[in-house]
């Protein structure tokens, strides 16, 4: 009998423990139990007593067992304290590992309900704790939460510093994270330097600091640990100088633009006019008077959508079927298929199409003329119109004469050798990631054409060649190369470089400390990213000071 229930599990713990009954409902087992044993010691003085003053019963929570929840009914004596001079004049019994003054759990349900208030805090919490037949208040799971103590202050030597988002642009909290043991210290509001500094002056032990290139936390340290060694993290600097290289290819695009650009070639014989593609044009729209066919007599690809469309729709209407079920076939908006159905000819539908006018009607009787004339060249064409005060892009240009590229007679014999397009230039952004990447990792194509932009740019090239230092500055731990390396920035004529460069002299020690040394914040990101996970799952009902629990105790 005394094994039963859910107190058989803390037997070994609980020999004096009785249990007298048990019985089960449809969702509980109720054990009754007792302690007969003597004495029983006085929670105030300590000292053994005799003499029972009463009897109460206990009504405590334990862990289910078998999908029930498990209620233990303790009878509980009331003592005479044998001592005079103790304040307490009677006193409850208290039995290890299962009672605890003014508690309703016992330690294995608190430990357990504590455990799902670390992963899942209130509402959640108390969501899963109601599927495993535990019945608790998610504000019951704060306050466990809350309760729990905090965990012990062993020292940190190297010291990692980082900034997440409560509320993002708005209010911010700073994370401390022990280095060398790899979890987290605490949690500090904001990401000022005085709670920063505040908190190092009493932890003198720190003989390390890592951060990023925030002025706020380097005057923190300074000021609250000026014993420590500063080290700017090496994922910040380089940051830094992709942000600055980024600015360099900007300003030199333009040197980008005309190394991708071809010039036209006068004798070239793919410049020679080619058997027209289309008819002469004549005073009126070379579209056909009804609208419907395009450049090369085909129908045109709204006209041919329309008219299948429609043609569906009908056929579906006169098979009996409704608006709904044609649109869930069709996979069509309901207001299309009403509109198709309720259009007494397909006419009145292709009056839009027929119509529809662009910015390019005026100017095509001048680009079928120099098209005829033997001008394909698209860039070309476009800035002849933007002389005639065209204002589209040269994409409605190549847009509209992309039917025409595909011949409709037979080619002759010898085709004349196509005439080269030019290429088109890559992003600013595409050529910094090629900078910025590890040559032996390039691809052979985009090695090459960053090979023609360093030859033809030459701030791009010096740029180019100062990542390069940079970086193997930076994979061989050659902090003290970092003087050379700025000197020779400066002789160069590239301003956004010249700016990383006077920011790195003014945080020169913490610098050359990131580039020296194998420490860095990558481990400060990696708690920051599960931070954020564990702010996302609160929704933001929760203070800081839980957030700080969940954080320091959690997974």
């Amino acid at each position: 009998m005394c094994g039963s229930g859910g107190l058989g599990r803390l037997l070994p713990h609980l020999a004096d423990v009785v249990v007298e009954s048990a019985r089960r409902t449809a969702e509980t087992v109720t054990l009754r139990a007792s302690c007969p044993s003597l004495p029983a010691r006085c929670t105030g003085c300590r000292m053994p007593s005799w003499r029972v003053h009463g009897r109460y019963v206990r009504r405590l929570s334990d862990a289910p067992l078998g999908g029930a929840a498990v209620v233990i009914e303790l009878t509980v004596r009331r003592f005479k304290c044998l001592n005079s001079a103790c304040p307490a004049v009677t006193f409850a019994e208290q039995i290890p590992g299962l009672t605890s003054p003014h508690a309703r759990y016992t330690p294995l349900l608190r430990d357990a309900l504590t455990s799902i208030a670390l992963f899942l805090a209130g509402r959640p919490g108390a969501r899963l704790a109601a599927s495993l037949k535990i019945r608790v208040a998610k504000d019951t799971l704060l306050d466990l939460l809350r309760a729990i103590p905090e965990p012990p202050d062993e020292g940190v030597r190297v010291l990692g510093v980082d900034d997440f988002a409560l509320l993002k642009g708005n209010t911010y909290a700073t994370l401390l994270i022990d280095l060398e043991s790899r979890r987290p210290l605490d949690v500090l509001p904001g990401r000022d330097a005085d709670p920063l500094a505040d908190w190092l002056r009493g932890h003198p032990e720190v003989q390390m600091i890592c951060r990023d290139r925030a002025g706020a936390y380097a005057e923190g340290a300074r000021s609250g640990a000026p014993q420590a060694q500063q080290v700017a993290d090496v994922w910040h600097l380089w940051r830094n100088l992709a942000e600055a290289v980024e600015k360099t290819v900007g300003t030199h695009h333009p040197c980008i633009r005309a190394v991708f650009a071809t010039p036209p070639v006068a004798d070239d014989p793919a410049s020679k006019p080619l058997a027209p593609l289309v008819p002469p044009v004549e005073s009126e729209p070379f579209d056909p008077p009804d609208g419907t066919l395009d450049v090369l007599g085909q129908p045109r690809r709204l006209v041919a959508r329309t008219t299948e469309r429609y043609e569906a729709v009908q056929q579906r209407l006169a098979a009996g079927m409704s608006l709904a079920a044609i649109r869930r076939e069709l996979r069509l908006d309901h207001s299309t298929v009403r509109r198709f159905a309720h259009a007494q000819s397909l006419d009145e539908l292709l009056v839009k199409a027929v119509n529809r006018t662009s910015i390019l009607d005026p100017h095509k009787p001048y680009l079928h003329q120099r098209w005829n004339e033997g001008c394909h060249d698209i860039p070309q064409l476009h800035r002849e119109l933007r002389e005639q005060g065209f204002t589209g892009d040269v994409q409605s240009v190549r847009r509209y004469f992309r039917p025409l590229k595909k011949p409709r007679s037979p080619r002759p014999e010898h085709p004349p050798a196509p005439r080269p397009e030019p290429r088109p230039a890559p992003k600013p952004r595409r050529v910094v990631r090629w900078i910025m990447t590890n040559p032996g990792r390039l691809a052979d194509a985009d090695a090459a054409e960053l090979k023609e932009i360093r030859a033809a740019c030459p701030h791009l090239d010096a740029a180019a060649r100062h990542v390069r230092d940079f970086a193997d500055m930076m994979r061989d731990l050659r902090g003290d190369q970092l003087p050379n390396w700025m000197d020779r920035v400066t002789r160069d004529e590239l301003p956004a470089l010249h700016s990383l460069v006077n920011g790195l002299r003014r945080d020169f020690d913490a610098v050359t400390a990131g580039l020296s040394s194998p420490w860095s914040s990558g481990q400060v990101e990696g708690h920051v990213c599960r931070v954020k996970l564990l702010k996302r799952m609160g929704f933001g009902r929760a203070k800081l000071d839980l957030l700080r629990k969940r954080i320091l105790h959690g997974p």
